[in-house]
């Protein structure tokens, strides 16, 4: 029982050398572990592409000449200043809908909207005619 221990302790802290068989075995052993198991095991299929609600815009308020609209994050580039942001919302806007499809709006505020971990989800603008 003393030798299984051993031989389990040095598989389990990877001591023994490089070259050696017990060395190529474990490799072979991870090896066969990750490209044979099979996906539906860990259920953690990856996310391709936006998900079905990402690229809404959603009208939240419309009074006069100024509406206020709701814009997924998830469809915009990740800004780096708030011109880049500002056009980006724009563009965003101008192919949501027939009513802003000519281009012809200013964007009078934007505020970004946060989820409980504090990462933005949305941007509500308010745009003016």
């Amino acid at each position: 029982m003393i030798n299984l221990e051993r031989i389990l302790q040095r598989v389990f802290f990877w001591s023994y050398e490089r070259g050696t068989w017990q060395y190529d075995l474990a490799v072979v052993l991870i090896l066969l572990f990750v490209l044979g198991t099979p996906r539906r095991w860990f259920r953690d299929q990856p996310e391709v592409g936006l998900p079905a609600t990402a690229g809404q815009v959603l009208l939240i308020s419309n009074e006069d000449h100024r509406q206020t609209y709701r814009v997924d994050a998830r469809a915009l580039a990740p800004p780096m200043q708030t011109p880049a942001l500002q056009n980006e919302l724009h563009n965003a806007l101008q192919r949501s809908g027939p009513d802003l499809h000519n281009g012809r709006f200013s964007i009078v505020r934007i505020v970004a909207v946060r989820n409980d971990q504090g990462a933005v989800v949305a941007y509500e603008v308010e745009v003016q005619h």
